[in-house]
Formats: C-alpha cells, sequence, structure tokens
C-alpha cells in the first residue's frame, strides 16, 4: 500500500465474506496488494470486486479473505487506537 496513512486513521485487519466486503478494503492478491473500489452483487450471495487497478475478483459465500479496512480513530492518538480499553483516554 502506498502513502501514508490518514491522520486520526490506522488500517486494521479484519477477516471479510461475500456479505461483509466494502469499498476501501485493501485485499492482498498474488503478493500484491488492491483496494476495492466498487463491487457488484451476483447471484447466490456472491459479489464481483473492481480494484484501483481495473482487475476483476469474484468472491463466492464461502471465500474467506483477510482485508485492511481504515478505521477513523476521534480523538487521541492513533498509534494507540487497536489498543485494549485500558491504554485509551
Amino acid at each position: 500500500m502506498r502513502g501514508a496513512a490518514l491522520s486520526g486513521a490506522v488500517f486494521s485487519p479484519v477477516e471479510i465474506t461475500s456479505a461483509s466486503v466494502q469499498r476501501g478494503d485493501v485485499i492482498q492478491v498474488g503478493g500484491q496488494q488492491c483496494r476495492v473500489t466498487d463491487l457488484f452483487q451476483l447471484p447466490g450471495g456472491a459479489k464481483r470486486l473492481v480494484f484501483d487497478s481495473g482487475e476483476l475478483l469474484t468472491i463466492h459465500t464461502g471465500s474467506r479473505f483477510i482485508a485492511l479496512r481504515l478505521v477513523r480513530v476521534r480523538g487521541g492518538d492513533p498509534t494507540h487506537a487497536l489498543s485494549t480499553r485500558r491504554y485509551r483516554r
């Protein structure tokens, strides 16, 4: 992934399926990180993902991936955004 994270935001790893994938998720495919720019619902619960490079990927209901998702942090230090509540202020 090129570029720095936005101030007040961090990328968090999340498990995604065809039901939970969102625009902006970053999925590693073939060793290359690809950002989802658009998605289309297909029959049977599958989705076709469109990446910023123009490539397409179809994921089915049984497919599971780990993606990076941008998590916005309100106030405080983004480095502690994913730490336990004890360290948050």
